[in-house]
């Protein structure tokens, strides 16, 4: 089922879950551990994040050696494996950073195949490796050409224009939006505009950044519906559990953590941040939900603790 669709036919707010694969090498099973303490809360779909090849350089009695790998791969397997194992629809990541146009169709293929349904469509981080791309072959340089290119195919268009008798894929397609703007825009206002084109070109729903203070959102979904966007804005969240998140966090997703909260953390024992974080996640779900969210998203990596202790007490 589409995610839009769970939306509508939702009753109650629900909550999704977004994960991390496994490292290279990983075991599969760690991760169904992880989904079969998350299935108790009656998750609708689950994403699962998409990782380019990166840079890492090794010092060698030869010299210095560069490798490119991928660390994380498996994001299609992920998503059928969950999806089969356990009922839950799947979002996987499409990226736009290190893959080419003909990769991403062929990963689209797959999906369509595979009976999966959404897909969160964005440009993905800088890895530090730019991928050359190959004689004939192109890229997309933005979310909002990868959109295009999904809906394309939805309409049974594909790169091959000779392929008159394609038949149509059926992607609900998702798309990031930054409720404290994304770093690479000059304003809000800007960034609002790129995300309304994304959705004017045919992206169905929005789950944001995550956020610490719930006044963001508030403003960053008025200001959308000012501007004419209409699909649902799911909010997106995350539970501080570790003092290295005051600047791992800021650095990484470029949002802001409030003072009442940084002080808190700052000022406790480490074995009490979880507890702090977790208090915090409860009071912004808390007036989220009674003020209209349509449902919650959590990013939660392969940590299910904070999340279980937040959604024990939240009830839904």
């Amino acid at each position: 089922m589409k995610v839009t669709e769970h939306l509508d036919k939702a009753k109650t707010p629900f909550v999704s879950f977004e994960i991390l694969p496994l490292s290279r090498g990983g075991d599969i099973n760690m991760l169904f551990g992880l989904i079969e303490k998350l299935i108790k809360y009656n998750p609708p779909f689950i994403d699962v994040t998409s990782h380019s090849s990166e840079v890492q350089f090794e010092e060698t009695p030869g010299g210095i050696r560069k490798k490119v790998k991928r660390k994380r791969p498996g994001t299609i397997g992920i998503c059928v494996a969950i999806k089969n194992k356990f009922n839950i629809d799947t979002v996987p990541h499409i990226l736009c950073n290190g893959f080419t146009r003909e990769e991403t169709e062929d990963a689209l293929i797959e999906l369509n195949y595979l009976g999966i349904e959404n897909v969160l469509a964005i440009k993905g981080d800088e890895s530090g490796y730019k991928k050359p791309v190959p004689e004939g072959r192109t890229s997309n340089l933005y979310a909002i050409d990868l959109v295009n290119q999904i809906v394309r195919m939805n309409n049974g268009k594909y790169l091959e224009e000779e392929l008159l008798d394609a038949s149509p894929t059926k992607f609900c397609i998702g798309v990031s939006g930054y409720p404290e703007k994304h770093f690479e825009s000059p304003n809000l206002k800007s960034d609002i505009k790129y995300l309304k084109d994304k959705v004017d070109a045919g992206a169905h729903y929005i789950v944001t950044q995550m956020f610490f203070n719930n006044q963001y959102y508030f403003e960053f979904v008025k200001l959308c519906r000012e501007a004419g966007i209409t699909v649902p804005i799911i909010p997106g969240l995350k539970i501080l559990t570790s003092k290295s998140h005051l600047n791992v966090i800021p650095k990484t997703f470029f949002v802001d953590l409030p003072e009442e909260l940084s002080g808190q953390i700052s000022e406790s024992a480490p074995e009490h941040v979880a507890d702090i974080g977790v208090e915090w996640a409860l009071k912004q779900c808390e007036e989220l939900l009674g003020n209209g969210a349509p449902s919650l998203h959590f990013y939660i990596m392969h940590n299910p603790k904070p999340i279980q202790r937040v959604l024990d007490r939240l009830k839904l």
